[in-house]
């Protein structure tokens, strides 16, 4: 197996890893072109995060409504022992790692425990992966990081494993910004890159009372609009679109039918849209919305069983007192059969 080195030594200026993609995906004009010359309009929420869209989002993460992070990092806080001491990792490997802010909790423990193991962040935004490492490389002095550009969109067998038991994270419920079509295959494709015997820990958010899911994503602070927004600039930089803010309307709402948070950017007005770079333009009606994001709210039993279908073994399932938020723990198994007997915690 390829082997994981670290890039540069961190205390000087830190370096990422390129992994390269497995298969071709699209790139900004591919999606602005199939996802706001067609309708239903929308765009892929990975535009969200620019340095400033990634800023904003770590700032949404400490509002009072936004949940999920909180609930997780509490489950983190109170398990990470647990995890560490029964995964006892040789590597931990992040996918869409953002600042690394929880995964601290793990580090943590791992210093408690005086388990020393390797942490390659994989994230598309270069500058938050170069801060993070940073940030870790000052606080935990024995942690050896390797930071890694790249989308995990674009599939993972490119994705450097070294020899050991590998620790997988996907936290912050990202998952449940899959479709469940697309949900399933990224499991899967992880699944065959991690060499049997290797944990997997994901993070869920799970469905519950609707003026909860709603003020998540409707904070006081209008944060979540400005996140919302914010893809409306990447756009105007990096497209020469011709965005005004002024005429759209953040509008997030749980859509019950399909178990997910849906957001938009909603037109004021009717109005006519500029794409420079593709030498064209494209009409909005008043009242015409640009789906950029969803999120899947899951049942309890719901990602048991996707992960045991996608070749999983359940190790632990830790849940919140208040079942807002699970952590599940899992081994890779080539023959693992749905319908094994569960632990929970």
């Amino acid at each position: 197996m390829q082997s994981l080195q670290k890039c540069l030594s961190l205390e000087a200026d830190t370096k990422c890893l390129v992994i390269e993609p497995t298969y071709a995906v699209p790139d900004l004009l591919d999606d602005v072109r199939m996802g706001l010359l067609e309708t239903p309009r929308s765009l892929p929420p990975k535009y969200f995060y620019d340095e400033h869209g990634s800023q904003l989002f770590d700032q949404i993460c400490d509002t009072a409504e936004y949940y999920p992070t909180r609930v997780e990092d509490a489950l983190l806080k109170r398990y990470a022992n647990n995890i560490i001491t029964e995964a006892s990792p040789s590597h931990i490997i992040e996918l869409g790692s953002g600042s690394s802010r929880k995964t601290r909790r793990l580090f943590d423990a791992c210093t408690d425990l005086s388990h020393h193991c390797s942490y390659a962040p994989f994230d598309v935004c270069e500058p938050m992966l170069e801060l993070a490492a940073r940030e870790l490389d000052v606080r935990y002095d024995w942690l050896d990081i390797t930071p890694m550009l790249g989308d995990y969109h674009a599939g993972l067998n490119q994705l450097p494993v070294d020899i050991g038991t590998n620790l997988f994270l996907f936290l912050g419920s990202t998952i449940g910004n899959f479709t469940p079509d697309e949900a399933r295959s990224f499991i899967q494709d992880l699944h065959h890159r991690m060499p049997e015997g290797d944990y997997f820990l994901i993070g869920v958010d799970r469905v519950k009372d609707t003026e909860v899911l709603n003020a998540a994503y409707n904070d006081s602070k209008g944060l979540t609009a400005e996140f919302n927004m914010n893809v409306l600039r990447v756009l105007n930089r990096e497209v020469g679109s011709n965005f005004d803010l002024n005429k759209f309307q953040h509008r997030a709402f749980f859509n019950a039918a399909q178990g997910r948070i849906e957001m938009h950017l909603l037109s004021l007005e009717a109005q006519t849209v500029k794409l420079s770079a593709l030498q064209t333009s494209f009409d909005l009606e008043q009242g015409e919305s640009i789906l950029t994001e969803i999120s899947h709210k899951f049942q309890h039993d719901e990602i048991e069983s996707l992960l045991l279908d996608c070749g999983f073994e359940i190790v632990r399932h830790y849940e919140a007192d208040n079942q807002y938020f699970s952590l599940l723990l899992v081994r890779a198994n080539q023959l693992i059969q749905t319908g094994l007997s569960r632990q929970s915690a």
